[in-house]
């Protein structure tokens, strides 16, 4: 049992990791000008489905097949994702025919690098939902915030019990000594071996002090 709700713990735990590092590299800007996105629409799909993230990364140059986002990103705008079909124009001014896996016709406008975000290097299916649903503030506090509070308290309440339970045996140990020594207690010191004891420690006292008398002088 304890090896299942283990392992069924760290699950939940890379879970929770892996969720909040997505939520993290969708909101904070990743070293090389990587971008991670949300693909809303159908139109790659059967190669790209929707609700998928693709992270995309730009390139000094692209190619005919590859697949990049571009367009305007902002609260009103999405920016598409397609495969480049074409290229025309020479090095100094080349535009980018696009068309979606799924769509009949290629996209009415040609695009230039300007306008391309990246290429996408790889893509996660359905994972787009997730994040989605993470930025919504009800998303994050049902998602991370809560998750995070119970393994928190889960771990206090385990050094809670571990400093209990240090305790606990620290005090059945004193006590077994105290056992230990009211069943066999010390034999009380004869009158005559107080008087040995004491006139030994003697002895010793005035040895010391004619051993450091010369050093006084």
């Amino acid at each position: 049992m304890k090896i299942i709700s283990g392992t069924f713990y760290a699950i939940f735990i890379a879970l929770l990791l892996a969720i909040a590092g997505l939520f993290l590299a969708s909101m904070l800007p990743i070293p090389g000008n990587i971008e991670i996105k949300i693909v809303k629409s159908g139109s790659m799909e059967p190669t790209i489905l929707t609700g998928s993230i693709v992270v995309v990364k730009p390139a000094a140059s692209y190619a005919k097949g590859d697949i990049v986002t571009f367009g305007e990103d902002t609260k009103q705008q999405i920016p598409t994702t397609h495969r480049i079909i074409d290229i025309q124009g020479d090095f100094s001014s080349l535009s980018y025919i696009t068309q979606g896996d799924a769509n009949e016709e290629k996209d009415p406008q040609p695009i230039t690098q300007r306008d391309i975000i990246g290429k996408v290097v790889f893509w996660v299916p359905y994972m787009g939902y997730v994040l989605d649903f993470a930025r919504q503030p009800i998303g994050f506090t049902l998602m991370i915030g809560i998750p995070a509070g119970v393994i928190i308290l889960d771990e206090l309440i385990r050094i809670f019990n571990e400093v209990r339970g240090m305790k606990k045996g620290a005090v059945a140990k004193r006590r077994e000594e105290d056992e230990d020594e009211d069943k066999n207690p010390r034999a009380p010191m004869s009158y005559q071996d107080f008087l040995e004891h004491a006139e030994t420690t003697s002895r010793n006292a005035i040895r010391n002090i004619d051993g450091i008398r010369p050093r006084i002088i």
